[in-house]
Parts: structure tokens; sequence; C-alpha cells
């Protein structure tokens, strides 16, 4: 198995280069990342190239943080907000050769966010298009994010299949869907075809992937048997330094069984 360390959550006492150095010292196959606008994208691509980590992705801005935004691009009448923000993380995926953005949908619900989402998002997969980009599309969980346009798989799914771009795909967080719809792995065995991420952390406390109502061991080796090579992203809230939080890398990325 092959991990990728999300370093919206991991090393976020170090600056950006230094996160990507850390993870690739303790074994990580690759990095991603949330908001990386205030590092300089040079300083990023110097890091990656000094390590060999490929930069995964990375997230639109969320907006106006301090009143309360998580999202542009399914808020009905903020469509130039929301393409000034695909349009930068276009632009920084670019700089530093990120693979996938993850176009963030923000608090927003009925017909008139829906049509906004499609919109925005059609226009973020032609611009993603010419650079060989996968847009990426995430739902959150009620709980974490109240509020949130997008909460299911289903309702994902249906989005994709309406904007019908080949390079729009299903950002897959094991924590978000057990807490949403549970019966992770055959959603994963289904929803195979549309899968551009994995990400995974303990339920309920997103913690650790080796405790809690997930059994890791399993899921990944249901991953192994459906040929799924990518790097899964650690996106867990370690509880002291990152370093510490590691023990169960090396036992998944061999698929030990727990004793």
């Amino acid at each position: 198995m092959k991990f990728s360390a999300n370093l919206g959550f991991l090393w976020t006492d170090l600056p950006l280069p230094a996160a990507i150095r850390a993870a690739a010292a303790a074994g990580f196959d690759a990095v991603e990342c949330h908001w990386p606008y205030d590092t300089p994208p040079e300083d990023v691509r110097a890091a990656l190239e000094e390590t060999g980590l490929p930069m995964l992705g990375l997230n639109t801005r969320r907006g106006d943080v301090a009143a309360g935004e998580n999202g542009l691009a399914a808020l009905p009448g903020r469509e130039e907000d929301a393409r000034a923000a695909i349009d930068e993380a276009l632009a920084y995926a670019r700089a530093v050769g990120a693979g996938n953005i993850h176009v963030m949908a923000g608090f927003a619900s009925g017909p008139e966010a829906h049509r906004a989402f499609l919109e925005n998002l059609a226009y973020a997969c032609e611009g993603a298009a010419l650079h060989g980009i996968t847009i990426l599309i995430e739902p959150l969980n009620r709980h974490d994010a109240p509020g949130y346009f997008l909460t299911t798989t289903d309702q994902a799914v249906a989005v994709i299949e309406a904007v019908g771009a080949e390079n729009l795909k299903l950002m897959f967080d094991c924590y978000h869907v057990q807490v949403m719809e549970g019966d992770v792995t055959r959603r994963l065995q289904a929803l195979l075809p549309v899968l551009g991420h994995i990400q995974f952390a303990s339920v309920p406390d997103r913690g650790t992937p080796d405790h809690g109502e997930l059994d890791y061991a399993h899921i990944f080796e249901v991953l192994e048997g459906l040929d799924y090579d990518a790097p899964l992203g650690a996106e867990y809230k370690p509880l002291g330094p990152t370093g510490d939080s590691l023990d169960w890398l090396a036992r998944f990325r061999h698929l030990q069984p727990a004793p």
C-alpha cells in the first residue's frame, strides 16, 4: 500500500516545505495539502523535487473564513469569486505539479445552489482538462460541516453525471462516508469507476487509523483486491506531534493484521 500525508492535518507546526521533507523522512509516498497559497509555489516545488514526492492535490479557497464560509462553488451569486478561486488553484497546481484540485462547494442548499455548483464545476473541469488536472468533489458529514452542500456519495455521483466531464471525480473520505452512510467497503467497490482519491481517519474521533469503528486493515485489503494502487490520503488529527502518531504506517503498508 502507498500512503500520502495530508499536510493540512499533519506537521502543521512546520512551514509547508519543511512538512514535505518531514513526510518524506517518515516514509510517505506522496503529500497533499489544503490551502497552500501563503507559501510561494517555487518553495513547494523545490521541496517536492528534493524529496521526490508528488503533490497529489490541493483545495480551492474557502472564501471569507472569518464569516464562516467553507467553499464558494455552490453559492448562488458568488460565481465570480468561485471562478477566481478555481483559477488560483489551477495556477498553483500547475506551478507545483499537483494532479488534483478539490473544488469546495460551501454552505448552501436548494436548486439554485445545485445549478451554481454544476456550472462552476463545468468551468473548473474545462480549465483543468487543458493541463491534465482532475477536479475532485468531496461529501462532508453534517456533524463536522453542518449545512455543507455536498453530504453523500449518491449526491456526488449525481453531480458528476450531470456535469459529464471525464476529469471530474469523487474524493472518497472514509471518515466522512462512515459518519454519513456506513458500508464503506461496498461503497468503495461500487464507486471505483468514479474514484479520484481516497482519504482515511478513525471514526468517530478522526484520529490515527488503528482504532475506532472502521477496520482499516480490512478496507486496505479490499482496495488492494480492487487493484487500487494510488496513494491513500492520511487525513487524521494527531493528538500530539505528528511523528509520534505514525506507528500505523509500517503495519498497514504491509497489511499485517492486528493481533
